[in-house]
């Protein structure tokens, strides 16, 4: 058994945000891998059952605001009994990469992210795999309306390729390990070509409990 969890905020208001990025791209995995399946209410999440190309998972979506993420995670990873680093996937959205980017990662810190922050809390260890879903840096914007506003359309076409490719990634990740869906989807993108003489450059310009945002301030 293995437990890929998307991050997101329920209700529709959330619907389509930047937030829920997580959400999103395990739609897509429910779309390939969960075909007529009926979401239950279990750890305090929805949940499917999935064979995601032979590997028996459990693809779940937290019913709790983002910040309290570690509840549902820490109770599904005690009930099975699993372990955190082989058996775990967290889907979440980074707004320190580029829209259309994904990364892939073994472990690492919360990175700002107070959805990863609590779950980590409830795990006491950062050693679980995730795949981070660019969603552009909010630049002037405060970044807690940014990441619960809704994409922009030249967002919208640029995100649903990562969602895609995300879902790739999961697939890779349950199949053979974090260390092959590294290696595969963590390309670095094209260095944009060489300006010439002349061209003109463009400069790239504490939470209540049960809160939405899962951005630290």
């Amino acid at each position: 058994m293995k437990v890929i969890v998307g991050l997101g905020n329920p209700g529709v208001e959330y619907e389509r945000t930047r937030h829920n990025a997580g959400f999103m791209a395990l739609d897509r995995l429910a779309d390939r891998h969960a075909v007529g399946g009926v979401p239950r209410g279990r750890f305090h999440a929805l949940t499917l059952d999935a064979d995601v190309k032979g590997e028996r998972c459990l693809l779940m979506k937290p019913t709790t605001y983002m910040n309290r993420s570690g509840l549902a995670v820490g109770e599904a990873i005690r009930f099975f009994k699993l372990d955190p680093s082989e058996d775990l996937l967290v889907i979440v959205d980074d707004v320190a990469l580029p829209a259309g980017a994904i990364r892939v990662r073994a472990r690492g810190s919360a990175g700002g992210h107070n959805g990863l922050d609590d779950i980590q809390r409830a795990l006491g260890d950062d050693a679980y795999a995730r795949i981070r879903i660019g969603v552009d840096p909010p630049g002037m914007a405060r970044q807690r309306d940014y990441v619960l506003g809704r994409f922009s359309p030249d967002q919208v076409d640029r995100v649903e390729p990562a969602l895609e490719k995300a879902a790739d990634a999961a697939e890779q990740w349950a199949t053979s390990g974090v260390t092959d869906a590294m290696n595969k989807f963590n390309v670095r993108p094209p260095k944009p070509a060489k300006q010439t003489k002349g061209e003109d450059s463009e400069e790239t310009p504490p939470e209540d409990q049960d809160s939405p945002t899962g951005a630290s301030e």
